[in-house]
């Protein structure tokens, strides 16, 4: 088939990959000028490793990556302990795959520099989105200018601002969640004695919280702050913010953080928004993936892994099935009733992350530090459907010989 993705983050990359290696050929619209992406870290979970492994990337990936040693809890002021969840070869060993921490910026460039070895012009730079149409024979993509392009099928990968969601479903506002999040990187040697540890770390606390985790080989700490407020509500990524609303947003907390926002060139922060999940992701000949579809609250790390698991099994079903409305709809079956599960287990932990008041924290946070001491593999269970969920199943399709 003739595969026409809009939009070139990670969700649109990594279906074009996985499209192209089941033998399609692809294009990827995207309205910016150059194929590069804002923001600053990723957790890759084993779950999105197994199909960056399928597609031949993990080598290029580990190139950049930093493999934690762990998953763990702390107490945002005090910085103890409450849970700790190994991971390198035992996380390997339990979920099929290593789990591992990447800047947004090098997945990107490994998605691109694949892509396009493969397919050498399946990147359409500076098109904007403005509509589709289509008929029984196939789909045509308008873009601001007047240009049309036309094929058998089209992924929207667009975002959470869909183009092509709101023609497909109507207009509709995504829901405010109450949360801002700050997020910053700053290079390990600025830091002296006060590095975050070697891990993906949860730091919890009274409606804020902070995650903390290693980039690039261990070079670049990471940094993301979040706090519940309702009177700033502006997503985006290039939004700065002042160091001291940052500083007073995590007042007394552990040295470890307060360190992380002093020594950041750049403290940018955006509201947080997801959506409930939508009746239908697909129509005739378009598609919905990623956060077109499912928006994801970063509190269980898995947005830009459900795009990666939304990539392969849209290939997969389109390998799979006789027609192209039998492939959307097996794509739909087995992706929403995993991807609102996992929309809601990441608004669960936001409110497990704000316990607000002492009693609410200790009552919480004291059995989970009991419980993981004296039944280790309990916490370990508790994240084996997300991390062992392998949609890699099957034999990945060799590529056609060109």
């Amino acid at each position: 088939m003739d595969i026409l993705i809009a939009g070139g983050g990670i969700g649109g990359l990594t279906a074009a990959l996985a499209l192209e290696r089941f033998g399609h050929t692809v294009r990827v619209v995207e309205q910016a000028g150059v194929i590069q992406e804002v923001g600053a870290g990723l957790q890759i979970s084993p779950n999105g490793m197994r199909v960056l492994n399928a597609l031949g990337l993990s080598a290029r990936v580990m190139r950049d990556a930093f493999r934690p040693e762990g998953i763990e809890m702390r107490m945002g002021r005090s910085g103890r302990v409450v849970f700790d969840v190994p991971l390198r070869r035992k996380g390997e060993g339990r979920w099929g795959a290593e789990y591992v921490h990447l800047h947004r910026a090098d997945l990107i460039e490994a998605l691109k520099d694949m892509l396009l070895e493969r397919a050498s012009d399946a990147l359409l730079l500076g098109r904007q989105v403005e509509r589709y149409t289509q008929d029984s024979d196939g789909v045509k993509l308008h873009l601001v200018g007047g240009e049309v392009l036309e094929a058998d099928l089209l992924v929207a990968a667009d975002g959470i601002h869909s183009v092509i969601r709101e023609q497909l479903l109507g207009p509709d506002v995504p829901r405010f969640t109450g949360n801002v999040a700050w997020r910053a990187t700053v290079p390990m040697t600025e830091l002296g004695d006060l590095i975050p540890p070697p891990t993906a770390c949860a730091w919890v606390g009274s409606k804020r919280h902070a995650v903390t985790y290693r980039l690039r080989r261990g070079s670049l700490a990471n940094f993301v702050g979040v706090v519940e407020r309702r009177d700033w509500k502006v997503e985006s990524w290039a939004e700065e913010g002042t160091r001291e609303d940052a500083l007073k947003d995590f007042r007394k907390w552990n040295p470890i953080i307060t360190r992380l926002i002093e020594r950041a060139d750049v403290l940018n922060r955006w509201a947080l928004f997801d959506r409930e999940p939508l009746e239908s992701w697909y129509d005739g000949r378009v598609v919905l993936l990623g956060d077109a579809c499912h928006p994801m609250l970063p509190f269980l790390a898995q947005g830009a892994v459900m795009s990666i698991e939304d990539a392969y099994v849209l290939a997969d079903a389109l390998k799979r099935a006789d027609s192209v409305a039998g492939a959307l709809a097996d794509y739909e079956g087995r992706r929403k009733p995993r991807t609102a599960k996992v929309q809601a287990g990441a608004r669960a932990n936001a409110k497990l992350f704000h316990r607000a008041g002492p009693i609410g924290r200790a009552t919480t946070f004291g059995p989970m530090a009991i419980g993981a001491r004296i039944a280790p593999e309990f916490v370990k269970s508790r994240l084996d459907w997300i991390y062992g969920h392998d949609v890699t199943d099957v034999p990945v399709a060799k590529p056609p010989n060109k």
